[in-house]
Protein backbone atom coordinates (compact mmCIF):
# COMPACT_ATOMS: atom_id res chain seq x y z
CA UNK A 1 0.00 0.00 0.00
CA UNK A 2 1.35 3.37 -0.93
CA UNK A 3 2.58 5.05 2.08
CA UNK A 4 0.34 8.26 3.29
CA UNK A 5 -3.16 6.13 1.91
CA UNK A 6 -6.03 4.55 3.77
CA UNK A 7 -8.06 2.17 1.73
CA UNK A 8 -11.67 2.75 2.07
CA UNK A 9 -14.69 1.18 -0.04
CA UNK A 10 -15.76 3.43 -3.13
CA UNK A 11 -18.91 5.54 -2.24
CA UNK A 12 -22.10 4.83 -4.70
CA UNK A 13 -21.32 8.29 -6.25
CA UNK A 14 -18.41 7.83 -7.75
CA UNK A 15 -19.17 4.85 -9.34
CA UNK A 16 -22.07 6.42 -10.91
CA UNK A 17 -19.59 9.14 -11.99
CA UNK A 18 -17.31 6.37 -13.97
CA UNK A 19 -14.55 7.82 -10.91
CA UNK A 20 -13.88 4.18 -10.46
CA UNK A 21 -15.22 0.98 -9.28
CA UNK A 22 -12.68 -0.67 -6.65
CA UNK A 23 -11.21 0.95 -3.85
CA UNK A 24 -10.60 4.05 -3.19
CA UNK A 25 -7.33 5.65 -1.48
CA UNK A 26 -7.73 8.72 1.22
CA UNK A 27 -5.00 10.92 1.86
CA UNK A 28 -4.09 11.41 5.13
CA UNK A 29 -1.79 14.36 5.88
CA UNK A 30 2.03 13.77 6.28
CA UNK A 31 3.23 14.89 10.10
CA UNK A 32 3.81 18.85 10.93
CA UNK A 33 2.01 19.59 7.68
CA UNK A 34 -1.08 21.81 8.11
CA UNK A 35 -3.67 19.81 9.12
CA UNK A 36 -7.06 19.98 6.80
CA UNK A 37 -9.11 17.97 8.65
CA UNK A 38 -8.58 20.93 11.58
CA UNK A 39 -10.08 23.87 9.61
CA UNK A 40 -12.68 21.36 8.11
CA UNK A 41 -14.23 20.19 11.52
CA UNK A 42 -17.03 22.53 11.58
CA UNK A 43 -18.17 21.57 7.97
CA UNK A 44 -21.62 19.92 7.68
CA UNK A 45 -20.02 17.36 4.87
CA UNK A 46 -16.08 16.26 4.38
CA UNK A 47 -14.38 16.24 1.50
CA UNK A 48 -15.41 13.45 -1.20
CA UNK A 49 -12.94 10.60 -1.44
CA UNK A 50 -11.12 9.98 -4.68
CA UNK A 51 -9.41 6.74 -6.05
CA UNK A 52 -6.25 7.83 -7.87
CA UNK A 53 -2.81 7.60 -5.99
CA UNK A 54 -0.29 10.44 -6.52
CA UNK A 55 3.01 9.95 -6.13
CA UNK A 56 5.65 11.00 -3.48
CA UNK A 57 6.95 14.68 -4.51
CA UNK A 58 10.35 14.38 -4.88
CA UNK A 59 11.63 17.12 -6.53
CA UNK A 60 13.59 20.69 -5.18
CA UNK A 61 11.81 22.36 -2.14
CA UNK A 62 9.29 25.06 -2.13
CA UNK A 63 12.18 27.62 -0.68
CA UNK A 64 14.45 26.69 -4.12
CA UNK A 65 11.18 27.00 -5.82
CA UNK A 66 10.42 30.63 -4.44
CA UNK A 67 13.90 31.88 -4.79
CA UNK A 68 14.32 30.60 -8.77
CA UNK A 69 10.45 32.36 -9.09
CA UNK A 70 12.07 35.37 -7.74
CA UNK A 71 15.34 35.76 -9.30
CA UNK A 72 14.58 34.15 -13.00
CA UNK A 73 11.18 34.06 -13.65
CA UNK A 74 9.72 37.32 -14.67
CA UNK A 75 8.26 39.62 -12.30
CA UNK A 76 4.83 39.23 -12.48
CA UNK A 77 4.98 35.45 -11.60
CA UNK A 78 5.29 36.92 -8.21
CA UNK A 79 2.40 38.76 -8.06
CA UNK A 80 0.06 36.27 -9.52
CA UNK A 81 0.65 33.42 -7.01
CA UNK A 82 -3.08 34.06 -5.60
CA UNK A 83 -2.71 33.13 -2.05
CA UNK A 84 -0.43 34.64 0.97
CA UNK A 85 0.88 31.61 1.58
CA UNK A 86 1.42 29.89 -2.05
CA UNK A 87 0.16 26.78 -3.36
CA UNK A 88 2.96 24.80 -4.48
CA UNK A 89 1.00 22.06 -7.09
CA UNK A 90 2.77 18.75 -7.61
CA UNK A 91 0.16 16.39 -9.49
CA UNK A 92 -3.77 16.69 -10.78
CA UNK A 93 -5.97 13.92 -11.50
CA UNK A 94 -9.51 14.74 -12.99
CA UNK A 95 -11.10 17.37 -10.61
CA UNK A 96 -8.38 16.97 -7.92
CA UNK A 97 -4.73 18.90 -7.16
CA UNK A 98 -2.36 17.70 -4.75
CA UNK A 99 0.64 19.84 -3.75
CA UNK A 100 3.89 18.77 -2.77
CA UNK A 101 3.27 17.84 0.48
CA UNK A 102 0.57 15.50 -0.26
CA UNK A 103 -2.54 17.56 0.71
CA UNK A 104 -5.55 17.28 -1.65
CA UNK A 105 -7.43 20.06 -3.05
CA UNK A 106 -11.14 20.36 -5.01
CA UNK A 107 -10.08 22.62 -8.21
CA UNK A 108 -13.14 24.74 -8.29
CA UNK A 109 -11.39 27.11 -11.28
CA UNK A 110 -9.78 24.52 -13.28
CA UNK A 111 -6.69 26.24 -14.16
CA UNK A 112 -8.46 30.27 -15.49
CA UNK A 113 -11.39 27.37 -16.51
CA UNK A 114 -9.02 26.10 -18.84
CA UNK A 115 -9.00 22.00 -17.41
CA UNK A 116 -12.36 21.16 -19.13
CA UNK A 117 -12.62 17.63 -18.91
CA UNK A 118 -10.10 17.41 -15.69
CA UNK A 119 -6.27 17.01 -14.65
CA UNK A 120 -4.60 14.09 -17.01
CA UNK A 121 -8.05 12.93 -18.24
CA UNK A 122 -7.83 9.16 -19.22
CA UNK A 123 -9.21 9.36 -22.77
CA UNK A 124 -7.29 12.72 -23.32
CA UNK A 125 -4.08 11.37 -21.99
CA UNK A 126 -4.34 8.59 -23.90
CA UNK A 127 -4.84 9.91 -27.61
CA UNK A 128 -2.03 12.51 -26.75
CA UNK A 129 0.33 9.53 -25.85
CA UNK A 130 -0.53 7.89 -29.19
CA UNK A 131 -0.41 10.77 -30.91
CA UNK A 132 3.66 11.47 -29.78
CA UNK A 133 4.77 8.11 -30.74
CA UNK A 134 3.75 9.17 -34.42
CA UNK A 135 4.43 12.43 -34.91
CA UNK A 136 4.80 15.43 -32.75
CA UNK A 137 5.22 18.54 -35.23
CA UNK A 138 5.22 19.17 -38.68
CA UNK A 139 4.14 22.37 -40.11
CA UNK A 140 0.84 23.48 -42.23
CA UNK A 141 3.15 23.10 -45.41
CA UNK A 142 2.80 19.34 -45.25
CA UNK A 143 -0.89 17.59 -45.17
CA UNK A 144 -1.33 14.87 -42.33
CA UNK A 145 -4.52 13.94 -41.10
CA UNK A 146 -5.29 15.45 -37.79
CA UNK A 147 -5.39 18.65 -39.02
CA UNK A 148 -8.37 17.96 -41.14
CA UNK A 149 -10.16 15.14 -39.22
CA UNK A 150 -10.33 17.92 -35.90
CA UNK A 151 -11.53 20.55 -38.51
CA UNK A 152 -14.45 18.54 -39.64
CA UNK A 153 -15.33 17.73 -36.02
CA UNK A 154 -15.06 21.23 -34.93
CA UNK A 155 -17.27 22.45 -37.70
CA UNK A 156 -19.89 20.29 -37.66
CA UNK A 157 -20.76 21.51 -34.01
CA UNK A 158 -21.44 24.94 -35.09
CA UNK A 159 -23.97 26.38 -37.72
CA UNK A 160 -23.82 27.85 -41.09
CA UNK A 161 -22.16 29.47 -42.68
CA UNK A 162 -18.92 28.91 -40.01
CA UNK A 163 -16.97 26.39 -41.45
CA UNK A 164 -13.13 27.84 -42.03
CA UNK A 165 -11.27 26.91 -39.00
CA UNK A 166 -7.85 28.61 -38.40
CA UNK A 167 -5.87 27.02 -35.98
CA UNK A 168 -3.31 29.03 -33.02
CA UNK A 169 -2.08 28.63 -29.69
CA UNK A 170 -3.89 31.37 -27.73
CA UNK A 171 -6.74 33.11 -27.05
CA UNK A 172 -4.97 36.27 -27.49
CA UNK A 173 -3.77 35.09 -30.69
CA UNK A 174 -7.20 34.04 -31.95
CA UNK A 175 -9.02 37.24 -31.06
CA UNK A 176 -5.52 39.30 -32.76
CA UNK A 177 -6.32 37.19 -35.57
CA UNK A 178 -10.25 37.67 -35.85
CA UNK A 179 -9.80 41.39 -35.37
CA UNK A 180 -7.32 41.52 -38.78
CA UNK A 181 -9.88 39.55 -40.47
CA UNK A 182 -12.70 41.91 -39.70
CA UNK A 183 -10.52 44.79 -40.48
CA UNK A 184 -9.76 43.25 -44.09
CA UNK A 185 -12.92 42.18 -44.29
CA UNK A 186 -15.38 45.05 -44.01
CA UNK A 187 -12.66 47.44 -44.80
CA UNK A 188 -13.70 49.24 -41.98
CA UNK A 189 -10.81 50.08 -39.11
CA UNK A 190 -12.79 50.28 -35.73
CA UNK A 191 -14.17 47.86 -33.25
CA UNK A 192 -16.22 48.07 -30.38
CA UNK A 193 -15.44 45.88 -26.98
CA UNK A 194 -17.63 46.46 -23.60
CA UNK A 195 -16.01 48.14 -20.66
CA UNK A 196 -14.73 45.49 -18.17
CA UNK A 197 -14.00 43.22 -20.88
CA UNK A 198 -10.66 41.14 -21.12
CA UNK A 199 -9.93 39.62 -24.66
CA UNK A 200 -6.05 38.81 -24.50
CA UNK A 201 -2.67 40.46 -23.27
CA UNK A 202 -0.65 41.14 -26.96
CA UNK A 203 -0.39 44.50 -28.02
CA UNK A 204 -3.73 44.62 -30.40
CA UNK A 205 -5.78 42.24 -27.67
CA UNK A 206 -4.33 44.86 -25.66
CA UNK A 207 -6.67 47.74 -26.91
CA UNK A 208 -9.56 44.93 -27.24
CA UNK A 209 -9.54 44.38 -23.59
CA UNK A 210 -11.33 47.43 -20.93
CA UNK A 211 -9.50 46.79 -17.46
CA UNK A 212 -7.02 48.76 -16.06
CA UNK A 213 -5.17 45.88 -14.52
CA UNK A 214 -4.12 44.69 -17.97
CA UNK A 215 -2.70 48.28 -19.25
CA UNK A 216 0.60 49.21 -19.52
CA UNK A 217 1.46 53.15 -20.55
CA UNK A 218 2.14 52.36 -24.13
CA UNK A 219 -0.16 53.51 -26.74
CA UNK A 220 -1.94 49.89 -28.19
CA UNK A 221 -4.36 48.90 -30.88
CA UNK A 222 -5.60 52.32 -32.41
CA UNK A 223 -9.34 51.97 -33.13
CA UNK A 224 -10.67 50.57 -30.15
CA UNK A 225 -13.52 51.91 -28.20
CA UNK A 226 -15.90 50.27 -25.34
CA UNK A 227 -19.20 50.82 -24.22
CA UNK A 228 -20.89 50.34 -20.75
CA UNK A 229 -21.24 46.50 -20.03
CA UNK A 230 -24.98 45.72 -19.33
CA UNK A 231 -24.31 44.79 -16.05
CA UNK A 232 -27.72 44.21 -14.66
CA UNK A 233 -26.48 44.17 -10.87
CA UNK A 234 -23.78 46.78 -10.43
CA UNK A 235 -25.34 48.57 -13.88
CA UNK A 236 -28.05 51.69 -13.51
CA UNK A 237 -30.62 49.68 -15.03
CA UNK A 238 -31.23 45.94 -14.25
CA UNK A 239 -34.08 44.00 -12.42
CA UNK A 240 -34.91 40.72 -11.46
CA UNK A 241 -35.98 39.63 -15.00
CA UNK A 242 -33.32 40.84 -16.78
CA UNK A 243 -31.51 37.22 -17.50
CA UNK A 244 -31.27 33.70 -18.83
CA UNK A 245 -30.56 32.00 -15.57
CA UNK A 246 -31.56 29.54 -12.98
CA UNK A 247 -30.88 32.89 -10.52
CA UNK A 248 -31.58 36.54 -10.96
CA UNK A 249 -30.59 39.89 -9.41
CA UNK A 250 -32.62 40.64 -6.20
CA UNK A 251 -33.28 44.21 -7.76
CA UNK A 252 -36.84 45.16 -8.41
CA UNK A 253 -38.34 45.04 -11.97
CA UNK A 254 -41.50 46.15 -13.55
CA UNK A 255 -40.93 45.03 -17.12
CA UNK A 256 -43.65 43.59 -19.02
CA UNK A 257 -42.69 39.61 -19.71
CA UNK A 258 -41.69 40.20 -23.44
CA UNK A 259 -39.81 43.51 -23.03
CA UNK A 260 -36.71 44.48 -20.76
CA UNK A 261 -36.37 48.10 -20.02
CA UNK A 262 -32.80 47.72 -19.16
CA UNK A 263 -31.76 46.05 -22.42
CA UNK A 264 -33.44 49.34 -23.95
CA UNK A 265 -31.06 51.33 -21.53
CA UNK A 266 -27.99 49.68 -22.39
CA UNK A 267 -28.35 49.64 -26.32
CA UNK A 268 -29.33 53.46 -26.59
CA UNK A 269 -25.49 53.85 -25.07
CA UNK A 270 -24.12 51.54 -27.66
CA UNK A 271 -26.19 54.21 -30.48
CA UNK A 272 -24.79 56.74 -27.77
CA UNK A 273 -21.01 55.34 -29.18
CA UNK A 274 -22.20 54.99 -32.57
CA UNK A 275 -23.10 58.90 -32.62
CA UNK A 276 -20.07 60.37 -31.08
CA UNK A 277 -16.95 57.79 -30.87
CA UNK A 278 -16.77 55.89 -33.85
CA UNK A 279 -16.76 56.54 -37.96
CA UNK A 280 -20.24 55.87 -39.87
CA UNK A 281 -19.11 52.52 -40.91
CA UNK A 282 -17.00 50.22 -38.27
CA UNK A 283 -15.09 46.47 -38.61
CA UNK A 284 -16.55 44.96 -35.46
CA UNK A 285 -17.53 44.18 -32.18
CA UNK A 286 -16.07 41.93 -30.05
CA UNK A 287 -18.16 39.95 -27.54
CA UNK A 288 -17.78 37.70 -24.75
CA UNK A 289 -21.13 35.89 -24.37
CA UNK A 290 -20.42 36.72 -20.28
CA UNK A 291 -18.45 39.49 -19.77
CA UNK A 292 -15.83 40.07 -17.46
CA UNK A 293 -16.32 38.79 -13.77
CA UNK A 294 -19.27 36.88 -15.38
CA UNK A 295 -21.52 39.43 -16.14
CA UNK A 296 -24.62 38.51 -18.10
CA UNK A 297 -26.67 40.67 -19.97
CA UNK A 298 -30.06 41.64 -20.67
CA UNK A 299 -32.21 38.89 -22.43
CA UNK A 300 -31.64 40.12 -26.44
CA UNK A 301 -28.81 42.38 -25.86
CA UNK A 302 -26.86 40.68 -27.83
CA UNK A 303 -29.14 39.97 -30.36
CA UNK A 304 -29.53 44.07 -31.16
CA UNK A 305 -25.92 44.77 -30.86
CA UNK A 306 -25.61 42.29 -33.58
CA UNK A 307 -28.12 44.43 -35.80
CA UNK A 308 -26.40 47.63 -35.09
CA UNK A 309 -23.29 46.44 -35.89
CA UNK A 310 -24.40 45.14 -39.27
CA UNK A 311 -26.53 48.43 -39.98
CA UNK A 312 -23.29 50.15 -39.43
CA UNK A 313 -21.11 48.18 -41.81
CA UNK A 314 -19.63 45.43 -39.30
CA UNK A 315 -19.46 41.82 -38.69
CA UNK A 316 -19.72 40.14 -35.43
CA UNK A 317 -17.23 38.60 -33.82
CA UNK A 318 -18.04 35.74 -30.59
CA UNK A 319 -15.21 35.26 -27.54
CA UNK A 320 -15.85 31.79 -27.04
CA UNK A 321 -12.58 31.16 -25.30
CA UNK A 322 -14.38 30.67 -21.43
CA UNK A 323 -18.09 30.03 -22.63
CA UNK A 324 -17.79 26.98 -25.40
CA UNK A 325 -17.43 23.61 -25.32
CA UNK A 326 -20.64 23.12 -23.17
CA UNK A 327 -19.82 25.21 -20.43
CA UNK A 328 -23.09 26.72 -20.09
CA UNK A 329 -24.90 23.49 -19.89
CA UNK A 330 -27.79 24.43 -21.98
CA UNK A 331 -26.03 25.00 -24.95
CA UNK A 332 -22.85 23.83 -26.63
CA UNK A 333 -21.31 27.77 -27.41
CA UNK A 334 -22.71 31.03 -25.63
CA UNK A 335 -24.02 32.49 -27.80
CA UNK A 336 -26.29 29.93 -29.21
CA UNK A 337 -28.22 30.78 -25.78
CA UNK A 338 -28.73 34.41 -27.05
CA UNK A 339 -30.15 32.62 -30.53
CA UNK A 340 -27.64 34.44 -32.58
CA UNK A 341 -24.99 33.06 -35.35
CA UNK A 342 -21.91 35.46 -34.90
CA UNK A 343 -19.73 35.62 -38.19
CA UNK A 344 -16.57 34.67 -36.55
CA UNK A 345 -15.96 32.32 -33.47
CA UNK A 346 -12.86 32.60 -31.65
CA UNK A 347 -12.18 29.43 -28.54
CA UNK A 348 -9.17 28.64 -26.75
CA UNK A 349 -8.61 27.38 -22.86
CA UNK A 350 -10.87 24.26 -22.82
CA UNK A 351 -10.91 23.55 -26.28
CA UNK A 352 -8.00 20.94 -25.56
CA UNK A 353 -8.25 20.43 -21.97
CA UNK A 354 -5.18 22.92 -21.15
CA UNK A 355 -2.60 22.29 -23.79
CA UNK A 356 -1.53 25.64 -25.68
CA UNK A 357 -3.92 26.10 -28.26
CA UNK A 358 -6.58 28.30 -29.86
CA UNK A 359 -8.98 28.78 -32.92
CA UNK A 360 -10.40 31.13 -35.11
CA UNK A 361 -13.78 29.97 -37.23
CA UNK A 362 -15.49 32.12 -39.79
CA UNK A 363 -17.37 31.89 -43.02
CA UNK A 364 -15.65 31.53 -46.76
CA UNK A 365 -16.52 35.25 -47.38
CA UNK A 366 -14.85 36.64 -44.67
CA UNK A 367 -12.18 34.28 -45.11
CA UNK A 368 -11.38 34.90 -48.62
CA UNK A 369 -9.55 38.55 -48.64
CA UNK A 370 -7.11 36.70 -45.76
CA UNK A 371 -6.05 34.59 -48.17
CA UNK A 372 -4.97 37.06 -50.51
CA UNK A 373 -1.81 37.58 -47.89
CA UNK A 374 0.60 35.07 -46.26
CA UNK A 375 -0.36 34.12 -43.20
CA UNK A 376 1.52 31.08 -41.70
CA UNK A 377 1.41 29.93 -37.87
CA UNK A 378 4.43 27.59 -37.08
CA UNK A 379 2.58 25.72 -34.29
CA UNK A 380 -0.95 26.09 -35.24
CA UNK A 381 -2.31 22.83 -36.28
CA UNK A 382 0.51 21.14 -34.18
CA UNK A 383 -0.71 17.28 -34.37
CA UNK A 384 -0.34 16.85 -30.65
CA UNK A 385 -2.60 19.77 -30.07
CA UNK A 386 -5.11 18.45 -32.91
CA UNK A 387 -5.58 14.87 -31.28
CA UNK A 388 -5.74 16.14 -28.64
CA UNK A 389 -8.67 18.59 -28.77
CA UNK A 390 -9.89 15.78 -31.03
CA UNK A 391 -10.47 13.48 -28.02
CA UNK A 392 -11.84 16.75 -26.14
CA UNK A 393 -14.70 16.66 -28.33
CA UNK A 394 -15.35 12.74 -28.03
CA UNK A 395 -14.97 13.18 -24.49
CA UNK A 396 -17.36 15.66 -24.26
CA UNK A 397 -20.06 13.72 -26.21
CA UNK A 398 -18.79 10.18 -24.67
CA UNK A 399 -19.02 11.25 -20.75
CA UNK A 400 -22.25 13.46 -21.61
CA UNK A 401 -20.37 16.41 -20.37
CA UNK A 402 -22.80 19.20 -21.07
CA UNK A 403 -25.45 17.77 -19.04
CA UNK A 404 -23.41 17.24 -16.37
CA UNK A 405 -22.74 21.26 -16.66
CA UNK A 406 -26.42 21.68 -16.58
CA UNK A 407 -27.53 19.53 -13.69
CA UNK A 408 -24.64 20.20 -11.10
CA UNK A 409 -24.49 23.81 -12.18
CA UNK A 410 -28.09 24.60 -11.93
CA UNK A 411 -27.72 23.14 -8.25
CA UNK A 412 -24.48 24.88 -7.29
CA UNK A 413 -26.41 28.32 -8.74
CA UNK A 414 -29.69 27.73 -6.60
CA UNK A 415 -27.59 27.01 -3.51
CA UNK A 416 -25.26 30.03 -3.64
CA UNK A 417 -28.22 32.08 -3.87
CA UNK A 418 -29.45 30.91 -0.48
CA UNK A 419 -26.22 32.15 0.60
CA UNK A 420 -26.71 35.23 -1.11
CA UNK A 421 -29.78 35.70 0.93
CA UNK A 422 -28.01 34.59 4.08
CA UNK A 423 -24.93 36.59 3.95
CA UNK A 424 -24.92 41.06 3.28
CA UNK A 425 -21.38 40.83 1.62
CA UNK A 426 -22.78 38.47 -0.80
CA UNK A 427 -24.52 41.23 -3.73
CA UNK A 428 -25.17 38.65 -6.68
CA UNK A 429 -24.55 35.48 -7.70
CA UNK A 430 -24.80 34.73 -11.50
CA UNK A 431 -24.11 32.41 -14.65
CA UNK A 432 -25.15 29.52 -16.03
CA UNK A 433 -23.61 25.68 -16.04
CA UNK A 434 -20.58 25.62 -14.69
CA UNK A 435 -19.49 29.32 -15.39
CA UNK A 436 -20.74 30.97 -12.37
CA UNK A 437 -19.61 34.07 -11.07
CA UNK A 438 -20.31 35.33 -7.10
CA UNK A 439 -19.84 39.08 -6.81
CA UNK A 440 -18.95 40.32 -3.25
CA UNK A 441 -19.52 43.68 -1.53
CA UNK A 442 -19.57 45.55 1.03
CA UNK A 443 -23.14 45.90 1.59
CA UNK A 444 -26.32 45.05 -0.40
CA UNK A 445 -27.29 48.48 -0.56
CA UNK A 446 -24.53 49.75 -1.54
CA UNK A 447 -23.14 47.51 -3.85
CA UNK A 448 -20.19 48.87 -3.15
CA UNK A 449 -17.14 45.97 -4.03
CA UNK A 450 -16.08 43.89 -1.33
CA UNK A 451 -12.39 45.31 -0.19
CA UNK A 452 -9.12 43.26 -2.00
CA UNK A 453 -7.90 41.92 1.59
CA UNK A 454 -11.16 40.96 2.34
CA UNK A 455 -11.79 38.88 -1.32
CA UNK A 456 -8.04 37.64 -0.39
CA UNK A 457 -9.04 36.32 3.68
CA UNK A 458 -11.64 34.52 1.92
CA UNK A 459 -10.20 32.69 -0.75
CA UNK A 460 -6.96 31.79 1.46
CA UNK A 461 -9.46 30.18 3.93
CA UNK A 462 -11.40 28.48 1.08
CA UNK A 463 -8.19 27.09 -0.27
CA UNK A 464 -7.06 25.89 3.56
CA UNK A 465 -10.38 23.73 4.06
CA UNK A 466 -9.51 22.28 0.49
CA UNK A 467 -10.89 24.38 -2.22
CA UNK A 468 -9.85 25.92 -5.13
CA UNK A 469 -10.98 29.07 -6.53
CA UNK A 470 -10.84 31.94 -9.01
CA UNK A 471 -11.54 35.57 -8.64
CA UNK A 472 -12.36 38.26 -11.37
CA UNK A 473 -14.52 41.57 -12.24
CA UNK A 474 -12.85 44.55 -12.72
CA UNK A 475 -12.18 45.59 -8.50
CA UNK A 476 -11.44 42.04 -8.32
CA UNK A 477 -14.46 41.77 -6.63
CA UNK A 478 -16.45 38.33 -8.08
CA UNK A 479 -15.41 35.01 -6.89
CA UNK A 480 -15.24 32.55 -10.42
CA UNK A 481 -16.36 29.26 -10.19
CA UNK A 482 -15.40 27.40 -13.43
CA UNK A 483 -14.35 23.97 -12.66
CA UNK A 484 -13.30 20.91 -14.64
CA UNK A 485 -16.78 19.83 -16.10
CA UNK A 486 -16.48 16.59 -14.38
CA UNK A 487 -17.47 17.78 -11.14
CA UNK A 488 -20.30 15.75 -9.19
CA UNK A 489 -22.93 17.24 -7.34
CA UNK A 490 -21.28 15.91 -4.02
CA UNK A 491 -18.05 17.70 -5.12
CA UNK A 492 -20.37 20.98 -5.43
CA UNK A 493 -22.17 19.93 -2.08
CA UNK A 494 -18.53 20.55 -0.42
CA UNK A 495 -17.53 23.14 -2.13
CA UNK A 496 -20.59 25.21 -0.37
CA UNK A 497 -20.14 23.72 2.50
CA UNK A 498 -16.45 24.90 2.20
CA UNK A 499 -17.70 28.51 1.28
CA UNK A 500 -20.13 28.92 3.59
CA UNK A 501 -17.89 28.07 6.06
CA UNK A 502 -15.59 30.93 4.61
CA UNK A 503 -18.03 33.24 4.69
CA UNK A 504 -18.85 32.94 8.34
CA UNK A 505 -15.44 32.75 9.13
CA UNK A 506 -15.34 36.49 7.64
CA UNK A 507 -17.97 37.69 9.33
CA UNK A 508 -17.16 36.50 12.40
CA UNK A 509 -13.90 37.98 12.51
CA UNK A 510 -15.90 41.32 11.63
Amino acid sequence: MFKGFARVKAPRWARRAGHGLGPVLQLHRPPGALRQEDVMKNLRVQMPSCNFTPETYQGMSKEQMLEIRKLNCNAMTMKVTYYKKPLFIHQGFMQWLWDVDGSRYLDMFAGVATVSLGHCHPKVTKAAQEQLQYLWHTSAIYIHPQIQEYAEKLVSLLPEPLKVVYLTNSGSEANDLALLMARLHTGNFDAITLRGSYHGGSPLTMGLTSNTVYKYPVPSSLGCYNTMCPDVFRGPWGGSHCRDSPVQTVRECSCSPDQCQANDRYIEQLKDVFATSVPNRIACVLRRTHSGGIVQYPKNFLKDTYKLVREKGGICIADEVQTGFGRTGSHFWGFQTHDVVPDIVTMAKGIANGFPMGAVVTSEEIARPFAEGLHFNTFGGNPVACGIASAVLDAIKEDRIQENCAVVGTHLLKELAKLRDKYEIVGDVRGKGLHIGVEMVKDKESRDPLPSDAMTEILEDTKDMGVLIGRGGIYGQTFRIQPPMCVTKDDADFFLAVFDQALHNYTERR
